[in-house]
């Protein structure tokens, strides 16, 4: 199976020893996002690279607090896009059983289907969160998350975001 993956770490989860055995990053890597792909170099942007990518707004309904959030983020389909994921127009056939896996530094993980990620395919947005009601995210959801817009609950929504795979179905 061919992967694509793109590996979100953060200073935090980093110091807090959350990522197994790798090596903390360097000093003037710790605000950083690793995005990594097979056979290619890894790329390393900053939170504030990371900020600097278009991001959009989105309102979402949580269930489990009763209460609307409203969200600022980077689309997922984004940062695939990055990679060079099957996304648009090159989003159709084999690429159509294409998943996203998300994980959390708790191991939570949430599967999505490439063509729900993909804005031209799909109505709904999947992106990764670093706000909330125009604040950054608290210590128990941050300092990404993935946020489903679509989900009549956020059991897809991934708190403490430290990782994300485009896994290539054949």
């Amino acid at each position: 199976m061919k992967t694509l993956r793109l590996t979100i770490i953060v200073a935090c989860l980093l110091a807090a020893g959350n990522l197994g055995a790798q090596q903390p990053a360097p000093a003037a890597e710790k605000s950083a996002v690793l995005i990594t792909v097979p056979s290619q170099q890894p790329l390393h942007l900053s939170i504030t690279e990371l900020k600097a990518l278009p991001h959009i707004t989105v309102a979402f309904h949580n269930s489990h607090t009763n209460a609307d959030e409203i969200y600022s983020g980077v689309r997922i389909a984004d940062l695939l896009a990055k990679l060079g994921g099957p996304l648009g127009d090159a989003l159709r056939g084999k690429a159509l059983a294409n998943y996203v896996i998300a994980t959390g530094s708790d191991g939570y993980k949430s599967v999505l289907a490439l063509g729900e990620v993909d804005p031209s395919f799909h109505s709904g947005e999947v992106i990764v969160a670093d706000a909330m009601d125009g604040k950054a995210l608290d210590a128990h959801n941050g300092p990404f998350k993935v946020v489903v817009t679509e989900d009549k609950r956020p059991a897809r929504s991934v708190r403490n975001l430290i990782s994300i795979e485009l896994r290539l179905a054949q």
